[in-house]
């Protein structure tokens, strides 16, 4: 096995995981959630300081930045799962080829994403019927945002990298510092020099070159398996085949949950400006529900996949059963939290506009409640991916969720056309997604432990569904 060369990893094929799965996920909750607050930040400058359209103009434009972003997003999953499997293996030199090809899929990814995003800005809008009121400063925000996707594929792949090795606490004190940047720059682009939109993207595309740059450094600063040098960048062909047999079907999956959420966008879009900014503090506040989760669907990856590379399959139904557990209570507890204060929260973003607040305390109801359905289906997605298995839970959740909302809006919202029609969507999927994940998961359980049974320490390739 790789040997541990500093305090900031975790042995997760050793010992007890009650502890080391809190231990990871922690600081990758705490990192999930002060970027989100940095992000709320952005909104709350926007909707007291400028006006509901321009809270509506950021808002509307989160479903598309996701649509872009998250099929590369999802390579940066695939990088978390090989880099894991081959340091569970103890294959050091398939450690660093795809530790650089990682980062060179993330650099190309990024330019590609600045040139689609910058070029097609206002036709996504327009596509999306975003409303007349605010699409001029949609586009704005948009251009500028993918201006900085470069940075944000450089941080997302060099942290999935870190967390292959259990390193959760390093990215949390870089999204510190860059997220104290962005809030500064807020204040002074967005109140002192009133640049509206504009500022707050300006504030943010520097915050993430900021964070990318110290991943970077400390990955090049790194002595063992995951060193990094720039001169040693490369596009490895077998690296690049791994990384996307797990990587693309999960990025395909979050491009359709985005197609899927920016159709129910497009809906609410249908109604006033108010309803729009409304809905849009909500899922704001509903991202701290999310991201709180989601830490454990990442540790549940992660451990899943060194455990997996090593030969300890008894570790991997433990891992699952105690995610499963920790997710919920997570869940259930936050979005709880969230729901009943929710006219509390969202006067937070738009003090004094009663009817805004009005609307995203009725979606803080529908969604947040029953948030922790979300958080046990990708428990079971994570474990599945880490095992090996990534096209088929892909599949289940473009049928179960995806699928489900698209048939929900065409039938059911045109014939029930609210709000709350739309927002009903989300547990109704959640639940059906969930429970698939979890049979399929019986049904190849046995199949892919018995595969990787007795191997530990055989180079050989693990499955892929």
């Amino acid at each position: 096995m790789v040997k541990q060369k500093h305090g900031y990893q975790i042995d997760m094929v050793n010992g007890p995981l009650a502890g080391k799965l809190l231990l990871f996920a922690l600081p990758l909750m705490l990192s999930s959630l002060l970027q989100l607050l940095f992000n709320a930040a952005d909104i709350v400058v926007v909707g007291r300081y400028v006006g509901k359209q321009a809270l509506a103009a950021v808002g509307s434009n989160t479903s598309l930045i996701h649509l872009f972003v998250n099929v590369f997003v999802g390579l940066s999953v695939g990088a978390n799962v090989i880099v894991a499997r081959d340091l569970g293996a103890g294959r050091e030199e398939d450690v660093r080829r795809g530790v650089h090809t990682s980062l060179t899929l993330a650099l190309l990814s990024g330019l590609l994403l600045t040139a689609a995003g910058t070029l097609l800005a206002r036709t996504l809008l327009e596509l999306t019927s975003s409303p007349e009121d605010v699409i001029d400063l949609a586009a704005v925000y948009l251009r500028i945002y993918f201006c900085g996707m470069p940075a944000n594929m450089l941080y997302n792949f060099g942290s999935a990298i870190l967390r292959a090795q259990g390193d959760t606490r390093r990215p949390l004190y870089f999204l510190t510092l860059a997220g104290v940047v962005n809030v500064c720059l807020n204040l002074l682009f967005v109140i002192g020099l009133q640049m509206s939109v504009a500022g707050v993207a300006l504030a943010t595309i520097t915050s993430q070159y900021i964070s990318a740059a110290l991943v970077l450094f400390c990955l090049m600063r790194d002595t063992g398996a995951l060193h990094f040098d720039v001169k040693q960048m490369q596009l490895d062909k077998r690296a690049i085949k791994r990384i996307i047999q797990v990587g693309l079907p999960a990025g395909f999956q979050g491009v359709m949950f985005s197609l899927s959420n920016v159709v129910i966008q497009s809906s609410l879009n249908s109604f006033a400006s108010t309803v729009v900014a409304g809905s849009t503090a909500a899922a704001n506040i509903e991202g701290f529900v999310y991201v709180s989760m989601n830490a454990f669907y990442q540790s549940a990856l992660t451990f899943a996949s060194q455990n997996y590379g090593a030969g300890e399959c008894k570790r991997v139904d433990r891992i699952l059963a105690l995610c499963l557990l920790y997710v919920t209570g997570t869940g259930l507890a936050l979005g709880c939290l969230a729901a009943y204060f929710g006219h509390e929260l969202a006067a937070i973003y738009a003090p004094g506009d009663e009817a805004v607040i009005a609307y995203a305390a009725e979606r803080l109801r529908y969604v947040c409640m029953p948030y922790f359905l979300c958080g046990v289906m990708e428990a079971f997605v994570g474990v599945l991916r880490g095992i090996g298995y990534s096209v088929v839970p892909m599949a289940v959740t473009l049928v179960g969720a995806c699928g489900l909302r698209l048939v929900w809006v065409a039938a059911v919202f045109r014939k029930y056309p609210s709000p709350i029609t739309l927002y009903i969507s989300y547990p109704v999927s959640w639940i059906v997604t969930a429970v698939i994940q979890m049979l399929f998961l019986l049904l190849v359980r046995k199949h892919a432990y018995a595969k990787v049974a007795g191997i530990h320490g055989i180079q050989q390739e693990e499955p892929v569904s």
